[in-house]
């Protein structure tokens, strides 16, 4: 069984997350998202992966390279401009030949769930339930029939949506070619699907395991569940007077320092460097080489390679790049006084707690207040004693 796999795009919803790095590479539980999509589908018995790259696709394709490594064989195509998903899989018709699987390259699957579509058979979608169904593709099914799918109805028929996985056969190119455009300048896969819905051919399977990962607090998300799957383990030093509750990883060469609290699900990287008298908090993925030091508090948060807090800080419900410093006594807020959903430029996160998305190379000078829902761009230094609310734009000095 052939695997295509969509991985070119940017994410612009991610940003400013995405402004060094293409959203599949984002980490979960600090691995690449997509690299658990391909060890699920190497698990579900596929071994041939095509990759669809574009935006920054060096770092894909320097990363994957053969595949070799992940116990699969990687191939790629490239989409020069992304024009939408039926033009992302028009670039693999030549690769293709007989029956495929076709995923989006930016979501959580089991491989469990991947080999209920394969064994589905082609002409089949896979679909999941959703709370906010008016953000996806909702899907109507009678039986394990496909009737109707609306891109982002306002008023959901349902709450069945389009979980980004599908079995074809090489029948679906001919009709990726006669899709045009759509009003938002892209060619849609979509359209050819409604082609298989008129003809009563397309199947639904439904996915139980499916995480969209389309903004930078889904990253929370899908942290807070896939952190605890991990094995705990210590591969570094922790030296005498560490108290480790609940499961956490350590990785190879770095030090937890005399002192340090540390509430399991947790994963700390490789070469980082952790108290003494760091308190870290459950569902926190540490990225390689970073610093938490003397009296920081971590909690629920996903910190990018590079990045140190080393005294004084405190950071919650947030997500931040690489390569960042934050001065001594620098704190992001979490909370809202009203205990309401935290707004991110105007879209709700759904979260009663968030705190911000800073992207990499962020310096904040000591004393920084940083409020709920902000957005400090990459590359931004933020001066001493600051209140940071809103949006601040890549390469801003505040002062």
């Amino acid at each position: 069984m052939q695997c295509v796999i969509l991985a070119a795009g940017e994410g612009k919803r991610m940003r400013p997350l995405t402004a060094t790095r293409p959203k599949v590479m984002l980490p979960l539980a600090n691995r690449p998202m997509l690299e658990h999509l391909i060890g699920a589908a190497r698990d579900a018995g596929i071994s041939d992966i095509l990759l669809v790259v574009g935006y920054r696709e060096e770092e894909v394709r320097q990363y994957f390279g053969d595949g070799r490594d992940f116990g699969v064989r990687i191939g790629y195509v490239v989409q020069r401009h992304q024009r939408g998903t039926a033009d992302a899989l028009a670039t693999a018709e030549e690769w293709v030949g007989g029956n495929f699987i076709l995923m989006n390259g930016d979501m959580v699957l089991s491989s469990q769930d991947i080999r209920g579509v394969i064994a589905a058979g082609p002409s089949t979608l896979g679909v999941a339930p959703s709370d906010h169904p008016e953000d996806y593709g909702v899907v109507k099914v009678s039986g394990d029939r496909v009737t109707g799918l609306w891109e982002k109805a306002k008023e959901p028929a349902g709450n069945l949506v389009n979980a980004g996985i599908y079995h074809f056969g090489e029948d679906i190119f001919p009709l990726i070619g006669g899709v045009g455009l759509s009003p938002r300048g892209e060619r849609e896969l979509t359209d050819a699907l409604g082609v298989l819905i008129a003809r009563g051919v397309l199947r639904a399977v439904t996915v139980t395991s499916w995480l969209d990962v389309g903004y930078p607090w889904d990253l929370l998300s899908a942290n807070e569940k896939m952190i605890p799957e991990i094995s705990p383990e210590v591969r570094g030093t922790v030296e005498e007077g560490v108290v480790i509750k609940g499961p956490v990883h350590v990785g190879e060469r770095s030090v937890v320092m005399a002192g340090c609290y540390i509430e399991g699900p947790c994963i700390i990287g490789k070469d980082c460097r952790i108290g003494p008298h760091a308190y870290i908090r459950g569902a926190t993925a540490i990225g390689d080489g970073c610093h938490i030091g003397h009296a920081t508090e971590v909690k629920n948060s996903v910190i990018l390679p590079r990045t140190n807090l080393p005294h004084f800080n405190y950071l919650g419900d947030s997500v931040v790049g690489s390569g960042c410093n934050f001065g001594a006594g620098t704190k992001v807020a979490n909370l809202r006084h009203d205990r309401g959903e935290v707004t991110v430029r105007g879209l709700s996160t759904k979260r009663k707690k968030f705190g911000a998305v800073i992207g990499d190379a962020v310096m904040l000078g000591i004393n920084c207040s940083v409020n709920v829902g902000a957005v400090i761009g990459s590359g931004a230094a933020i001066g001493p004693h600051c209140l940071v609310e809103g949006y601040i734009a890549p390469g801003t000095k505040v002062r």
